[in-house]
């Protein structure tokens, strides 16, 4: 069969290591934020900046509850907008075009935390934390499109785990460098008191966000526009475009059971990365430092893991490498509800980090290759993908929380993501990973 480039995309050959490296760097310059915002320094320190409770338009709120809130606020606008966008992106060749826009957006959104130092400026830091997660999500549902464009199929395994890779070693690199600001700031010349070395901190993954951001955007295929230029016309283009893909989604019984699948145990991943440090911290009465520690084994583990299964899948195929990192993931949360001590927790933290480089990376592949051959419009096939990703983070969160609160203990939640895990694998099981054609 004859094949199909994307018609809104400027052609490029595949599998030139040039592009796929320079792909890969967008993941090394936006998991700064993955890391350093969302898990590591940013959620501390706005508990620590911020009074226990916060009245927010009248309703009184714990500042933990708030920062909860705004998360779910930012994925929840990523759920609403990101069909609509990534349609035009497709109906209009401007996949690039957004990219460049939420990484701006996400950027200068950490930038913005610079001046988020107390009650004051309360308003500062959720707006500009908002804006950071909305481009941050935003970003990657053109980010993980642009797979299809740059690799043939047979490498999409590595080539996914490649731009994992790249993100755990740059994150994991700045954190070291923000870690050492933070804990020895005469060394850098920064006052010993306050939250000014916290808050450069923030300031240098926006610029580090933005500044690496760069050789993507230089080394990716760029826009060829087709079509209108008028917004009106392009939004309507772009409702098509998500209507088209619905409909063929409703006849390829593989990819419906293969994001079924993956909704569920997004469910558990997402929510088991975002809750893992308040589980050791309320159980096992972590410290800061301790789950820095935690957070570090993750990201280094989880590098080795990325390559491990991407290796795995290449000899026994990807859904039994899904399906050996789920059986984990049920192993992993059993363990979970019967952990006592320190020690068995960074056990665990280590295995969470092998299946989480793998399964993030071997999601992404193993969706790849079940689109049907030379599809032009993967921006919104992978719009799917991402939103469906956006609803578990908050369904997951959501269930976790009621499971905690109904049964007054959070180990029990530990055992809701794992049935999570169960009802996923039995939906992996039925999936064969045949490519099919393209009508």
């Amino acid at each position: 069969m004859k094949k199909i480039d994307p018609p809104g995309q400027a052609q490029a050959p595949k599998n030139d290591w040039k592009v796929i490296n320079g792909w890969a760097m967008f993941d090394w310059a936006n998991s700064a934020f993955a890391l350093v915002i969302t898990v590591a320094i940013f959620p501390p320190y706005f508990l620590g900046v911020t009074d226990d409770v916060v009245t927010i338009l009248g309703i009184e709120l714990s500042n933990s509850t708030l920062f909860s809130f705004c998360i779910s606020s930012a994925y929840l606008m990523i759920v609403l907008v990101s069909p609509w966008l990534s349609g035009i992106a497709d109906a209009g060749g401007r996949k690039m075009f957004f990219l460049k826009f939420f990484t701006t957006l996400g950027s200068f959104g950490c930038l913005s935390l610079l001046w988020f130092n107390g009650m004051s400026t309360l308003w500062v830091g959720t707006i500009g934390f908002i804006l950071a997660m909305v481009g941050f999500a935003g970003g990657l549902v053109f980010y993980n499109s642009y797979l299809p464009d740059i690799a043939t199929e047979d490498l999409y395994d590595r080539v996914s785990a490649r731009g994992f890779a790249f993100g755990y070693v740059g994150s994991i690199l700045l954190l070291i460098i923000n870690l050492s600001m933070i804990l020895n700031p005469d060394f850098f010349g920064l006052p010993s008191e306050g939250t000014l070395p916290a808050r450069i901190s923030f300031l240098m993954v926006g610029l580090w966000w933005l500044g690496f951001a760069q050789v993507a955007f230089r080394r990716l295929p760029k826009d060829r526009r087709k079509g209108s230029e008028k917004l009106s016309v392009m939004a309507r283009q772009g409702w098509q475009e998500i209507r088209k893909v619905y409909r063929a989604l409703a006849h390829q019984t593989q990819v419906k059971r293969f994001l079924g699948s993956f909704f569920c145990y997004s469910m558990g991943v997402q929510t088991i990365l975002y809750l893992a440090s308040i589980f050791a911290e309320k159980e096992l009465a972590f410290g800061t430092s301790e789950l820095i520690y935690v957070v570090l084994i993750l990201q280094v583990v989880a590098i080795g893991g990325a390559y491990l299964f991407a290796t795995l899948s290449e000899r026994k195929g990807n859904i039994f490498s899904l399906a050996t990192m789920l059986v984990t993931w049920v192993l992993i949360c059993l363990f979970a509800y019967f952990v006592q001590d320190k020690f068995q927790f960074y056990c665990i933290a280590a295995a969470v980090g092998m299946v989480m480089g793998g399964i993030q990376s071997l999601s992404r592949s193993t969706y790849s290759k079940l689109l049907p051959a030379g599809t032009p419009d993967t921006t919104s096939y992978f719009s799917f993908y991402d939103v469906l990703e956006k609803l578990a983070i908050v369904s997951g969160t959501l269930v976790f929380g009621l499971a905690e609160l109904i049964t007054g203990d959070i180990r029990n939640s530990m055992l809701v993501l794992g049935s999570f895990f169960v009802v996923s694998l039995i939906l992996l099981l039925r999936i064969q990973v045949a490519r099919p054609s393209i009508a």
